[in-house]
This record gives C-alpha cells, sequence and structure tokens, in this order.
C-alpha cells in the first residue's frame, strides 16, 4: 500500500482537507469527515492517514509494517462502520484507536515470528557448542572417578584397546578389567545425571 503522503515518516500534508487544524480528540468541521461511510472514510484517510502511518511507524520501526497497519486500520473501520458514534468521539479518534489495537496485534505476532528456529549456518553453530558443552561434562564426570577405573575407561572407549590389551599392559586380569569397566560406566552414567546431562 502507497501512503498518502509516501514511504517516509511524514508531516501531515497541510493542504490536505482538515489536517493539522484539529486537536486531538476535537470535533472536525467537515460533516463527511465525520462519518464512516465510505466518503467520509475516504476523506479520513486522506486526512489522517498520514498521522497514523508516523505513529504506526514510530511504535513499531518498520515502514512496511507501518504500511500494513494503516491498511488493516481502515479496512476494520469499514468492517465496524455501523459501531461508529460520533457522541463518543470524533473520527479520527476512533480511527487511532484502531490503529492501536492494530499495531498491538502486528508486535504481539513479530515477536512470535522472532521465536523461529535459529538458520541453518547459526544452527551448525550451536550444534558445536553443544558438543563442546557435552565434552566438558564428560571430562568433569571422568574426574570424579576412582582412578583405576577412569583409567580402564580411557583406555578402552577413548584409545579403543580391547579388555586383553588393558589388562596385559596394566598386569591384572581381564576380568578385572571387565569389573573395573562396568563400575566405573555405572559411576560415570551417575555423575553425568548429576550434573543434568539427558542423553
Amino acid at each position: 500500500m502507497v501512503t498518502p503522503t509516501g514511504p517516509t515518516d511524514p508531516p501531515v500534508d497541510s493542504t490536505a482537507p482538515g489536517a493539522g487544524s484539529t486537536a486531538p480528540g476535537a470535533r472536525s468541521n467537515d460533516p463527511v469527515s465525520e462519518s464512516a461511510d465510505a466518503a467520509g472514510l475516504r476523506v479520513a484517510f486522506l486526512t489522517h492517514g498520514g498521522e497514523l502511518y508516523g505513529y504506526a511507524r514510530r511504535s513499531l520501526g518498520d515502514p512496511r509494517a507501518a504500511e500494513d497497519v494503516v491498511q488493516e486500520t481502515f479496512i476494520r473501520a469499514w468492517r465496524a462502520r455501523d459501531r461508529f458514534d460520533t457522541n463518543l468521539g470524533t473520527l479520527r479518534t476512533w480511527l487511532f484507536t484502531i490503529a492501536r489495537r492494530v499495531v498491538i496485534d502486528h508486535a504481539r505476532a513479530r515477536a512470535i515470528r522472532q521465536t523461529d528456529p535459529l538458520p541453518a549456518e547459526m544452527a551448525g553453530v550451536n550444534d558445536d557448542m553443544e558438543s563442546a558443552l557435552v565434552g566438558w561434562q564428560v571430562e568433569e564426570a571422568l574426574r570424579r572417578l576412582r582412578p583405576d577405573h577412569r583409567q580402564v575407561l580411557v583406555e578402552t572407549y577413548y584409545r579403543g584397546r580391547s579388555g586383553r590389551e588393558v589388562a596385559e599392559e596394566l598386569g591384572i586380569p581381564e576380568g578385572t578389567v571387565r569389573s573395573r569397566l562396568f563400575y566405573g560406566l555405572r559411576t560415570l552414567r551417575l555423575a553425568l545425571e548429576e550434573m543434568g546431562w539427558e542423553q
């Protein structure tokens, strides 16, 4: 939608009917502008569209969203035209009330969109960080093990050696290696759970 005064934050057009001459909440001298029929809303768009755009742009900080707000404001005004009552306020005040609701709706929708998943390139960075955090947690959990259990775990899981090789190097029975491995893994799992690890 093209706003009445252009795509930048505009001053109110002083040549438009009633522009700049009506204080907020005051009644216009133009009887057409105080009706919510097609002619009245057309005049209201020319008279107050720039002000509405400026309000929406200041509120949202987005020119394109501000244009959408002005358009949606007049659509809602047209749909609710039967509810406009000159005894309750001016057409300008009524339009700004509608615009305020539209701005709130836009702000809420934008907040919801900002919770979308991270882009793929950011997700990769997040995966790297997650891997690093897991590594730190495992390292800290290993420090909590008894030295003989930790040694067997490191040799078998991190260095890929068999139980027989570890047993020969340490000079202990292979059954002892398996026993230390079993209790070491159990203690490691408990330590990780205490640290909040969920995998």
